[in-house]
């Protein structure tokens, strides 16, 4: 008994011991609980069953957390990988997607407020206060986004499209509710409210398609044969990769000019529509070197004088 004596006691002790550690353990647990729900109870704002407990605010930060994320990433799933799959509306699928999660935000709000029993009335008057603010300080923002709406109804514009509004010329880069976003060929970006393109002219340089014609000025001395220097600005097309052979370049004598013939070489591209002045560029170092090969004379401004008659003091002097 003795030898299996203590082991009994010594076990028999354990046991107790971890039955009192446990029932402790579950009484601090419980008091916690307890304390946090009363925390969470606690009254901010009224009295009596209609208050708005400390949990009720809580609770409806992190429900409109939760509907800000999951409007952005239906966004997303909508833009990246549904839209996308249909042709018209790849373009502007990132308009559809801003738009989407708009009225997302907008159906979740009042989801949210009507599933926590809050009083609409004060919203409707949130949004009546709104309506006179945007009648009367908000009618820039009504504009655009109303711009944005017509913008994303008609489709004049698309993302990756060139275009020239008032002073600013680059490539659409996105087309949001309220403004558009436009890169120059300098990599900055411009945002340019819709209602700009709505109102104001727009050129779109690859509206229906990405081939334009460009025209290049050409100057000449008056010596110089024009069908010599047709068969030069020709050649310098043809050498070049990025002009098209359909439709073919072509050179129109414009003008004699002051001190020069003046040519124009009409070319079409399809590859620098968004940077035509580099393509001019190219074109002009061709130019000017082809033109020295062949001894072509680029004439400067230069004016003749005729003296009809000579004072007699001049006379004199000679």
């Amino acid at each position: 008994m003795l030898i299996f004596g203590v082991p009994y006691l010594q076990n028999s002790s354990l046991s107790i011991l971890l039955h009192t550690n446990h029932i402790t353990t579950m009484e601090l647990l419980e008091s916690i609980f307890n304390h946090f729900r009363d925390f969470l109870a606690l009254k901010v704002i009224g009295t009596g069953d209609n208050a708005v407990t400390l949990g009720s605010i809580i609770s409806f930060t992190l429900a409109m957390a939760a509907l800000y994320v999951g409007a952005e990433y239906f966004r997303k799933i909508l833009s990246n990988r549904i839209l996308i799959r249909f042709e018209r509306l790849r373009d502007h699928r990132t308009a559809i997607g801003s738009v989407a999660r708009y009225f997302t935000l907008i159906i979740g709000f009042f989801v949210i407020v009507q599933s926590f029993g809050l009083d609409l009335s004060s919203v409707y008057v949130l949004f009546g206060s709104l309506g006179v603010g945007i009648g009367i300080g908000l009618q820039n923002v009504a504009e655009n986004l109303i711009s944005g709406v017509i913008i994303f109804f008609e489709r004049p514009l698309k993302v990756g499209d060139r275009v020239e509004v008032g002073d600013i010329v680059g490539q659409i880069q996105n087309i949001g509710p309220r403004a558009t976003t436009v890169l120059t060929n300098d990599n900055i970006s411009v945002i340019v409210p819709n209602s700009r393109f709505v109102s104001d002219t727009v050129i779109n340089w690859s509206h229906n398609n990405r081939r334009v014609r460009l025209r290049i000025p050409v100057g000449v001395a008056y010596k110089e044969n024009p069908e010599t220097i047709r068969e030069l600005l020709l050649q310098v097309a043809d050498e070049h990769p990025d002009i098209l052979k359909k439709p073919e370049p072509e050179v129109w004598f414009i003008n004699y000019g002051e001190s020069s013939l003046d040519f124009e070489l009409v070319i079409w591209t399809e590859t620098r529509t968004t940077v035509p002045k580099v393509l001019q560029s190219e074109l002009y170092y061709s130019i000017f070197k082809i033109f020295k090969q062949h001894k072509v004379e680029i004439p400067f401004p230069q004016r003749d004088l005729h003296l009809v008659s000579v004072p007699e003091k001049m006379e004199s002097l000679s």
